[in-house]
């Protein structure tokens, strides 16, 4: 009787586990790969592997996610339609030839991504957690009009309450004060934790937040963005949240090697209207509407070529993830990948490998330190088959290294909040800026090369010889990086 009712149980269970396959085969638009990693997870996974795929494994549905009319007021509409045909007809005006030689990518950007470029801005490189807040928070101090901040990560540890206390005092001056973070990355912050800020005028929103706790739909969708605008003239764009950790100051990690850029020019207003557009998503009632106060004009700040390049599962492409791969394959001389996880597909592995088969210098750094144990070994596997193609593989030794950053020939390159991994390619909401600047993309290979300097070199024969434990750590993490 009881081997009857188990075999009943085992069957209705196989059974559910079936039906749910058949919509993850033949109903959703995925790579093969993520089809399979799912069927085993709901195989092996019985039950357990139905609430994961609840909570994980559904796509987003991309309609109207993002919707913000104010863009044809500040005419974006307009500016895209005119650079792309001035583009297509070679009569657009190219201020520095930086930008002339990567024409191919900036219309690539425009004509999916609505990225206009500008050529006016002036950008500082940030690579220190202290000297990045330091600045953060005298332009914070220096706000005239209004201030908005969004971040993956904001902790109300020191940072973020020195952070907070800043952001409350602006708001007590009559500045407008808008924080936006992602529920996920912030976990165990709550909205109730900003009464100070919102009791003087303030507003906080929460992106994605859940229906009950610990159950959320959406939670493997996150907006990964770290984003500052002051007054629609400064803009600050990287890898960097709030937290002490990113100062340094976590044990576990150690010193913190990130990237962020501060950015003055007309590149403000493409950060301004991604801020809009997310902050819009996140409110219900508190929508920003379009204001001249958001997108001042001002006098030309520097000769920087930018765009402001966003993906995510709202997007027809993966955006990012395309522009990296049209960085690579334009390479001449070079390309250095500065990355924690380094997760991509088959397509960003094979134009690396092919890019390092065809002579050129390719280096890729990764960190000693990993915050995930499978995605770091599921990034040693990838990077272990590149070193047979030629490419130099670094092991960051000195801290956690969570920059993402491409720098291709001492003439583009890429800073922003996109991992080389699945989560940034596809499901994470991420912002990069692609530059097109000798002196920008040349002081960040030397930022390289000084890391190269606090590196081991992962050779053909350390990986070679490495154990047999790691080749198994390697093996499962492999299988279930779809997934990470």
């Amino acid at each position: 009787m009881a081997v009857a009712f188990f075999s009943i149980i085992v069957s209705v269970i196989l059974s559910l586990n079936i039906l749910l396959a058949i919509p993850i085969i033949f109903l959703e638009r995925r790579e093969p790969s993520s089809i399979w990693a799912w069927i085993l997870v709901l195989f092996f996974l019985p039950v357990v592997g139905f609430f994961l795929y609840l909570l994980l494994g559904r796509q987003l549905r991309k309609k109207h996610l993002f919707r913000w009319e104010g863009r044809k007021k500040i005419g974006i509409e307009k500016l895209i339609d005119y650079q792309m045909e001035a583009i297509e007809d070679g009569t657009f005006e190219y201020r520095l030839d930086d930008a002339s030689h990567y024409k191919d990518l900036i219309y690539m950007h425009l004509s999916n991504n609505h990225a206009v470029l500008t050529q006016d801005n002036a950008v500082k490189i940030y690579s220190d957690g202290a000297e990045k807040f330091k600045a953060l928070l005298k332009d914070i101090e220096a706000a005239k009009d209004h201030i908005h901040i969004q971040y993956y990560i904001f902790k109300l540890d020191n940072l973020g309450t020195h952070i907070l206390n800043a952001l409350i005092k602006k708001a007590k001056q009559g500045i407008k004060v808008r924080l936006l973070y992602d529920e996920m990355g912030s976990r165990g912050v709550h909205k109730k934790h900003f009464k100070g800020l919102t009791e003087v005028g303030g507003e906080v929103e929460v992106f994605f937040p859940s229906i009950l706790p610990l159950i959320n739909p959406r939670m493997n969708y996150r907006n990964h963005r770290k984003l500052v605008i002051i007054d629609g003239r400064t803009g600050y764009i990287g890898g960097f949240n709030v937290g002490d950790e990113y100062l340094g100051l976590n044990k576990k990690f150690g010193y913190w090697r990130d990237t962020h850029l501060r950015i003055e020019g007309s590149s403000v207003h493409p950060l301004q209207t991604r801020f809009i557009l997310d902050w819009n998503q996140a409110s219900d009632k508190r929508d920003i509407e379009y204001s001249d106060r958001y997108f001042p004009t001002f006098a030309r700040k520097g000769e920087v070529g930018l765009q402001i390049v966003s993906s995510g599962p709202d997007s027809e492409w993966e955006q990012i993830k395309n522009g990296y791969l049209k960085l690579i394959g334009m390479a001449k001389k070079y390309v250095y990948i500065q990355t924690p996880y380094f997760i991509p597909d088959d397509s960003f592995m094979d134009a690396v490998r092919i890019a390092s088969l065809s002579g050129i210098d390719v280096r890729i750094m990764i960190p000693n330190k990993p915050d995930h144990m499978f995605v770091y070994w599921a990034t040693y596997f990838n990077v272990g088959e590149l070193i047979r193609a030629g490419a130099k593989i670094y092991i960051y030794e000195n801290g956690f290294l969570h920059t993402k950053m491409i720098v291709i020939d001492d003439e583009a390159s890429t800073v922003g909040t996109a991992n080389i991994d699945f989560r940034s390619f596809k499901l994470n909401f991420e912002v990069n800026a692609f530059i097109y600047d000798r002196n920008t993309s040349h002081q960040l290979a030397e930022l390289f090369e000084q890391d190269m300097l606090l590196c081991t070199e992962l050779t053909p024969e350390k990986y070679a010889n490495r154990s047999r434990i790691i080749k198994m750590k390697e093996s499962v993490s492999r299988l279930l990086s779809p997934i990470l």
